[in-house]
């Protein structure tokens, strides 16, 4: 522990493990972490013997080394105050030498769809395609619906018990849900508000016009949401232009962004990355609000039209979401980023009807990530953190320390490690987390 009134993270974890019988209640377990929080919201907490990177030690170009001091760390009001050289006699909490980076960001996930809380099951066999989900879906979910609400609050708890503290959600609009599944989520997230925060996406997950779900996309599109998705328009709703029109019309419409679920490998996918990049540069204002999630095409093109898509997804700006899979061609994320392309992270499905795996822990990715792609220098590995921060590193490729500063958002996680490279190498153990000034765990 790092305070003695504040809980542990083995106590979080503990409150997040089982999901009590009731759906009206939450556990006392839980009752006893959102006191926690409320004690220590919006007031100033000072962390002592907090490590910090302060650069790279160089053996001729190479960087072998990343360089760390110890600091006190002042909070207010939701926001770094301070960063000041370290004072181990100092009355503040004591981080006892653990690395600060930046909490880490869940940026493709399913918060309202999850057996996480339910007794294990495996995914079927059956289930085969999205249009076999899809049926399973509509059986499936009025009885989910039940227990949504407690359940995704687990879910949260999850991700946070691995340092996560900010997600992007999408979240099923569908004729079988309607729009409770939003709701019920949105209901979950209130819950959550002074420790978690998410943006979410209107997303059409058993097609647009298969199911006939245009006009509940259209009240999605007014209510409290970020982006509007869509899917797999050839294989799911049998052609590119009336499906994407749709999206990108109901975005510009109600000024949101677009994030969209792109499985179809091949010509399909790759026409449909095209056909919303001419559509982004026909638009500015969806610049760097635009992504394409899984965007599995772009894993079976050749080295030319890679760096060619790369390219035009760059000057769109445009990123890519992308859950790093294992199987199949490795999605091609050096070149993605050598055009400029933001690339983001997440775990999308765990342990849910859809994928049977997932930990919840997305630092997990940046570590998988490293390995596909052979990271294991000093450099590559500090470097790659960037997939599980949203895109923020605590030193610029130069090695000077960028992050933490006063001002920016106290959203931070203490980890076991030395420094960004081995927490990545190692997937580190998360000790404490703080949202916004409020201290998690």
């Amino acid at each position: 522990m790092i305070n003695p009134n504040s809980i542990s993270r083995k106590d979080f974890i503990k409150s997040s493990s089982i999901l009590l019988a009731s759906t009206c209640l939450l556990s006392a377990e839980q009752a006893i972490a959102d006191e926690n929080v409320d004690r220590f919201s919006g007031k100033t907490l000072t962390l002592k013997n907090v490590r910090l990177e302060t650069g790279f030690e160089y053996d001729q170009d190479e960087v072998i080394k990343t360089k760390t001091e110890l600091f006190i760390i002042a909070i207010e009001d939701g926001k770094l105050k301070q960063v000041l050289p370290n004072n181990p006699n100092a009355k503040a909490i004591d981080a006892k030498g653990l690395l600060m980076l930046p909490a880490f960001r869940d940026m493709h996930i399913h918060l309202d769809k999850t057996y996480y809380g339910l007794p294990w099951q495996a995914h079927l066999k059956k289930n085969r395609s999205v249009k076999d989900m899809i049926a399973f879906e509509q059986q499936v979910i009025p009885e989910l619906l039940k227990t949504s609400i407690p359940r995704s609050e687990k879910l949260i708890e999850l991700l946070q018990s691995y340092g996560t503290s900010y997600a992007r959600s999408h979240v099923n609009i569908d004729t079988t849900s309607g729009l409770d599944s939003l709701k019920h989520l949105e209901t979950a997230l209130l819950h959550k508000k002074k420790s978690f925060q998410a943006e979410l996406v209107a997303f059409p997950q058993h097609g647009i016009f298969y199911t006939k779900s245009a006009e509940l996309l259209k009240e999605a599109a007014k209510m409290d949401i970020d982006f509007i998705g869509g899917l797999d328009p050839t294989s799911i709703d049998g052609g590119i232009e009336k499906h994407m029109d749709f999206v990108v019309q109901l975005a510009l419409d109600n000024g949101k962004g677009i994030d969209i679920h792109l499985h179809e490998p091949g010509e399909s996918g790759l026409r449909t990355i095209e056909y919303l990049i001419d559509k982004v540069m026909e638009n500015p204002v969806l610049k760097g609000k635009t992504y394409v999630s899984h965007a599995f095409a772009l894993r079976y093109l050749d080295k030319t039209k890679t760096e060619e898509i790369a390219e035009k997804l760059g000057a769109a700006k445009m990123g890519i979401a992308s859950t790093i899979p294992l199987s199949g061609n490795p999605m091609p994320v050096p070149v993605l980023y050598k055009h400029g392309v933001e690339v983001v992270a997440g775990n999308d499905c765990i342990v849910d009807h859809w994928n049977t795996f997932g930990t919840g822990s997305i630092l997990q990715k940046a570590n998988i990530a490293a390995q596909i792609y052979g990271y294991r220098t000093e450099f590559e590995l500090s470097r790659i953190l960037k997939l599980a921060t949203g895109n923020i590193l605590p030193l610029d490729d130069q090695g000077k320390r960028q992050w933490p500063k006063a001002g920016d958002k106290a959203n931070l996680v203490l980890v076991d490690a030395s420094c960004s490279a081995e927490a990545v190498s190692r997937v580190s153990p998360v000790k404490s987390l703080i949202h916004e000034g409020n201290l998690v765990f």
